[in-house]
Formats: C-alpha cells, structure tokens, sequence
C-alpha cells in the first residue's frame, strides 16, 4: 500500500565522477532502493566533477534515508546534502498578508490610513452594515481549530496544527479566491473556544471549523451557529458530507441504481460520519447502517451514547446487527470514514451486485483498492494515487464563496446538496465511467459551479 509521492520526496545535491555512466549508476541505485527519479538538474561543473540536483520521491521519511544511504555508496558519486521539499515548502509558512492599495505619497497614506481612515470608521460606528462593503470581512473566513484532531495525527496541539491550518488557508484562496487565516487556539475548553469565536466573529464573514475532537465538534459549531449572524461550517464534518454525496450521486448513475433503493453501511460514526448520512437521508437514501468499533448501531440499544441514540433513531430501519462485514450482506454501498481492517475483501464480496465502495481512510484505505477490484464496480478513496480522490477541496472553497457572495448568515442542508450535485455536475454523461465520478481538484469550473448553486440555494438563508 506504499508508494512514492511528493510528499516524501527530497533533492540531493551530488558530486560525480565526470565520466560516462556516471549518472547512470546513480539512477539505478536510486531504483534499486525504490525510489523515483524526478527532476534532474545540472547546477555547475567544477573540473572532473558534475554537481546535480537529483530530486526523489519516496514512501515515507524512512525511506528517503534508504534512498540516500543508496546514492551514496555508489563509487564516484559524493552527496554533500538533502533537501526535504516538503520542509522547503513550508520554511517562513506558506501564506502572507498583501496589500491592495499601494502607499507612494502622503496622499496614498493619508487616505488609507490617519487621519482620512477616520471617517470610515465614524461611518460603520453610525451604519455596522457598511463593514461588509468596506473591509475585509466580505470575503475573510477564520480557519479555526485547537488541534486536538488534526489529520490522521490526533491531538497534536495548535503550534503543531498551524501548517494544516495554513494549508486550508491556502486552498481557500487558490480555489475560491477566499481570503482565510489559520486561528489556532490554546484551549480545549469548549466555552473558551466558542467565547473566542465570537469574540473574533467581527473581522470575518465566516467560520471554517477544523481538526477538533468529536463530539466537542458537533456542540461547537451548534452553539456558534445559535449565537453568530456569520456562516459556521465544521469541514471534517459537512465538507466530506459533500463530497461524498457527489460522488455517491455519480456512482449511482454508473451503476444505475436510484438513492431510495440502496443499502448503504457506514464505518465510522464520527464527526464525517454523522454528517455524511444526514446528507444521505436528505438526498433520499432509506437505508442507512453506521458501524462502529462494537458493530451496527441499531435502535433500542441501551449501552449507547446519547449521540449514537440519536443516530441509530434516524438508521438502520431493518435493526441489523454484527459487525461491518456482517452488514455488508447485500449491500449496494460501502462508505468508510474509520480506518484500516473496518471490512475486509470477503466482506466485500457479499455485496449487492455492481457494488460501490468508498474507502476513505488515509493514508491506508479501510479496505485495499486492489483486493477488491473483481466485487466492486466502482471504487474511490482519500487518496490522490488511486481514481475518484473524494477531497474536501472540491467543496469547501466554492461553498464560502457562495456563501460569501449571498451574504448568508448559515450554511443549510439545501446549499450543502446544491454543492455537491455541483461537484457531480461538471462531470458530463459523456465522460461518466467507473474511474472518474469525481472531478480532479484543479478543474477551476468546480468551485465555480459550487460557488454559484451555494448562492442561489441560500436565498432562504440571506442576512
């Protein structure tokens, strides 16, 4: 299940011999230790000596060290260093503040700040709603989190959790030309994070909740929604929901099953968990069954939480019970939002015909892709080396932009649908197949798209 990608790559900077084949026995040792030529660049030639840049990708950080350790015992070749590009990439952070007005003359300051800022401000103090016109706050969204569930990592703290939060940040303005900034807060106090929320809320025109531990996600992002007049939208959550119903949608066609016809089996009733089948069921889906580490969760249960009560009310109308491969019996679609072994290849195998399997965990499906390809006619998972990546970037930009551009004061059930019939949209009939029900995350038309029916489904919920 391991294979070289961009991040674990690095680029050594090596001496070698000027002589033919020189490189050539660098290049095979660098295969040999399965790694992956990328860039090779010639940086100067300093006598009988070829200095290059060789860059590598690799399966992990143990792996670039066996790949050096291979470079560098190759006779005539010396490695002065290694350059981690991940770790580049991130040296000083990759976001930055940039200004829109140019400050050339007295005038230029004056105007844009003392004195001539003043009336600005005096005219917000008499009319609040001119800051929407007259600052950021009409296209700036908080990413906001205490790190307590970042990634796969856990709870690793909010310094550790920054360089997600700037990646978020990031995404938000390379894919809906949102202005977002990374507020990590040193608290796990769930009134201390609501209360600094809203004590923020002034400056931005949306929250984007991220990486805090369940169930203190689910009351968070509920009470904030109760006390801010600001979209609040929880994306471990609601942006998987989205991108998980497109891409169920897509794969229905190819199968040509309809949404009230399916069984569907979930494993994880988590945060993405519980917001995935809400969509679900307001899509149309009938029969929904959310497994967790003790199996179905059915109605009646008594050692249940007050959470999985609630959610068991909702699912699992025929009060299946057993395990996940137990429940996979027939089913027409398997979802995992857990972690790897939740099912297994023979329980796949005792699924509906033309079966539709999501195996999201990341890096290691629930399930490998490759165990499974003769029971399931459609397969999609978290990760971008494998077809149909089910991504939250595919809705989070285009959901506050839309949201942004309405003036919405929530994020409802009918624009998070709106959003991912969006997604599922820019794929045509035409192009529709088993390998591509989701549209890669560079095509510009999807946060377009989702941009545009966010707006137009928050009418309803306009300011």
């Amino acid at each position: 299940m391991t294979h070289p990608s961009a991040s674990f790559s690095a680029t050594l900077r090596a001496r070698l011999d000027d002589r033919p084949g020189a490189f050539a026995d660098l290049a095979r040792a660098i295969g040999d230790a399965g790694g992956l030529l990328g860039a090779i660049d010639l940086v100067r030639v300093e006598g009988d000596t070829k200095v290059r840049d060789v860059t590598v990708l690799a399966a992990d950080a143990d792996h670039i060290d066996r790949i050096v350790a291979a470079a560098r015992d190759v006779p005539g070749v010396k490695v002065d260093h290694v350059s981690d590009r991940t770790f580049l990439m991130h040296l000083g952070g990759k976001i930055e503040v940039v200004g829109k007005t140019p400050l050339k003359t007295r005038d230029d300051l004056s105007m844009a700040y003392t004195p001539g800022v003043a009336r600005v401000s005096m005219a917000i103090a008499q009319d609040p709603q001119l800051v929407w016109n007259l600052t950021i706050k009409k296209n700036t969204v908080a990413v906001v989190t205490d790190g307590t569930a970042v990634l796969g990592l856990g709870d690793i703290g909010p310094e550790a959790a920054l360089p997600v939060m700037e990646g978020k940040a990031l995404l938000f303005k390379e894919f809906g030309g949102v202005d977002a900034w990374p507020i990590c807060l040193a608290t796990k106090d769930e009134d201390q994070i609501v209360a600094a929320v809203r004590a923020i809320a002034p400056v931005f025109g949306g929250i984007n909740l991220e990486d805090i531990s369940a169930p203190r996600c689910f009351s968070i992002e509920e009470r904030l929604r109760e006390e801010l007049d600001i979209p609040v939208f929880h994306d471990d959550q609601h942006g998987t929901a989205v991108v998980v119903l497109a891409s169920f949608l897509n794969a229905l066609r190819v199968v040509g099953k309809r949404p009230e016809d399916v069984k569907v089996v979930i494993t994880g009733v988590g945060a993405a968990g519980v917001a995935t089948t809400k969509i679900l069921l307001a899509a149309g889906v009938e029969n929904v069954i959310g497994v967790d580490r003790h199996g179905a969760l059915w109605r009646g249960d008594s050692s249940l939480s007050v959470m999985k009560a609630s959610y068991a009310e909702l699912t699992n109308p025929n009060l299946e019970r057993g395990r996940g491969d137990d429940v996979l019996h027939d089913a027409d679609v398997y979802i995992g939002l857990s972690g790897p072994g939740a099912v297994s290849a023979e329980g796949i195998s005792r699924m509906a015909g033309d079966a539709i399997v999501f195996a999201m965990a990341n890096p290691t499906p629930e399930v490998a892709p490759e165990e499974i390809e003769d029971f399931a006619a459609v397969i999609a998972t978290g990760r971008s080396d494998y077809p149909n990546q089910i991504n939250n970037v595919l809705a989070f930009p285009g959901i506050f932009r839309g949201a942004l551009d309405a003036r919405a004061s929530d994020i409802t059930e009918p624009m998070k649908i709106a959003a991912a019939e969006a997604i599922a949209s820019v794929i045509s009939p035409e192009e529709l197949s088993a390998d591509y029900i989701v549209p890669s995350v560079f095509n510009a038309e999807v946060a377009q798209r989702v941009a545009a029916a966010v707006a137009q489904a928050a009418s309803p919920a306009l300011v």
